[in-house]
Formats: C-alpha cells, structure tokens, sequence
C-alpha cells in the first residue's frame, strides 16, 4: 500500500486519513488505489468496530486531480484495476475504480464516520456520502461539481443523492454543481452534524460506537441498509454507461478546456 492512505488501528476505531495534503487530497492514481485497498483490508482485519474517514491538511478531498481532466479531455482510457484508473471495472463486477473507492465503506460490516473539512468536491463529496455518517465543518465547500467539467457524477453519488435528499434537491445540486457550505449540507440532509472538530467528534464518535455490541451494531448497519433498498449494481452500471459516452466528447472537452483557459464554454447542441 502507497503512503497515499494513513491508517492506524486504536481500541477498534480504524483511522483512516487520506495523504495528499500539499494537493487537498485530490484523486489520482494512486490515491485512488490506497483508498480502495485501505477500505478492502479492513474488510477482513479482526477487531475493527468503527471507521473514521478524514483528509490530512486543509481538506478533506478536493476531487478529481486536475491532471484526470486532461486526460479525459483527450479520451484516455484503462482496463487495469492495478492502474489506477478510475473507469477500472474491479473484481467483483458491481464497481469501477472510481465507485469502489466510496462504496467499499457500504460494503464493510462496521460502522463508517467520515469527518469532513475544508473542501468535499465531486469525488471528494461522493467519497464522503458513501460513509455511513458525515460530522462536517459549518465552512466546508461542498458541491456535487461533475456537471462544471461536463460530466456526471459517477462514483455512487447519484445513488447516494437519491437516499439522502428529496430528488428535486439532488437535481439542482448535480445540474448547477452549486457550491455549498456544511451549514447548508446540514439543513439539506448531507451531513449528519455540524462541527468545529469534526475530526475530534468523529473520533469520539467512533469510541461510543466501538463500545458498543459489535454484532448489535454490525446487525444494525445491516438491517437499514437493507430497507432503503434499490439495487446499487444497476445504478452503477447506469453512471458507468453515461459517463462513458461523456469522457472525450466535444462538449466535455469544451467544459474542461474553457475551465482551463478562464472563458465562457461554447457548447453545440
């Protein structure tokens, strides 16, 4: 594993810290590989009772590096899981890459409190609804922000969006890429608390739950899980496909392009 993740096992609480400070924790290759096998490791450590997602530096996850634009720009692509590459359909066939590494705290038994600050931005956000709770700065910017480089959310955010808010408010927060503060992520139903240390109440969060019967609490994150529904294998696919006919089209690289050169996008219909 890649320095990219810092994770550390304490009293059954997984802490669990995303190590790109200087970039505010954008995605890249290897970022997103270590955030994948972080999650896939604790699937299968003994112990673990609770997770805590967080950003090292001034940001939880700024979303996609920069240099991924471009290269979407120019219609690069990979078929490699080892790659790096966020469109990687992984092993077990339900996700890509880029899915896998918000998913994969759905897929463990254990409870998942993401502690979020700073920045929370595309796949920064979508990372951050795939935990099971979010304690979030009152300042965080948050945005749903794929539409701005003329693509859809397709790390699990629409399936994720869809359990969290009314779908009016998850079409206006993915059709515009607004920008929005914790304190509105709050009133919304994004976040779960407001926070001035979200890390320091996460973590306390995670004691009390770690304290708590392991099989009570497992069965629990099971059980509502189970009555929210749908089938997260199908939407899935459905982002995949979409942002695939996306990646490399002339108004896509239109978006990226004039984002890059500060000017109005011109776009054909």
């Amino acid at each position: 594993m890649s320095d990219r993740v810092i994770c550390t096992i304490e009293a059954g609480v997984a802490d669990v810290r995303f190590n790109r400070p200087d970039k505010r924790n954008a995605l890249d290759g290897d970022l997103f590989l270590a955030i994948a096998e972080t999650g896939e490791r604790l699937k299968n450590e003994a112990g673990v009772r609770a997770v805590v997602l967080s950003g090292e530096g001034p940001s939880f996850c700024a979303g996609l590096d920069f240099g991924s634009f471009q290269a979407m720009a120019g219609g690069e692509t990979a078929s490699s899981p080892r790659s790096g590459n966020p469109g990687a359909l992984q092993p077990n066939g339900i996700t890509h890459l880029g899915q896998q590494v918000a998913w994969v705290w759905q897929e463990l038994d254990v409870p998942v409190i993401a502690a979020v600050h700073g920045h929370a931005l595309g796949g920064g956000i979508q990372i951050a609804l795939g935990a099971d709770i979010r304690i979030v700065h009152p300042d965080t910017q948050m945005s749903v922000r794929e539409v701005h480089w003329g693509l859809v959310p397709d790390m699990t955010g629409t399936f994720m969006l869809s359990r969290l808010v009314r779908p009016d408010v998850a079409k206006w927060l993915t059709m515009t890429a607004a920008v929005i503060t914790g304190r509105e992520a709050f009133e919304l139903g994004l976040a779960t608390r407001l926070s001035d240390t979200p890390y320091d109440d996460a973590m306390a969060m995670a004691r009390e739950i770690a304290g708590r019967s392991p099989q009570a609490v497992q069965g629990a994150k099971a059980l509502l899980n189970q009555a929210y529904g749908g089938d997260p294998a199908e939407q899935f696919a459905a982002e995949r496909r979409v942002i695939g006919s996306l990646i490399g089209s002339p108004n896509q690289v239109e978006s990226v392009m004039a984002n890059f050169e500060k000017r109005a996008p011109v776009f054909t219909d």
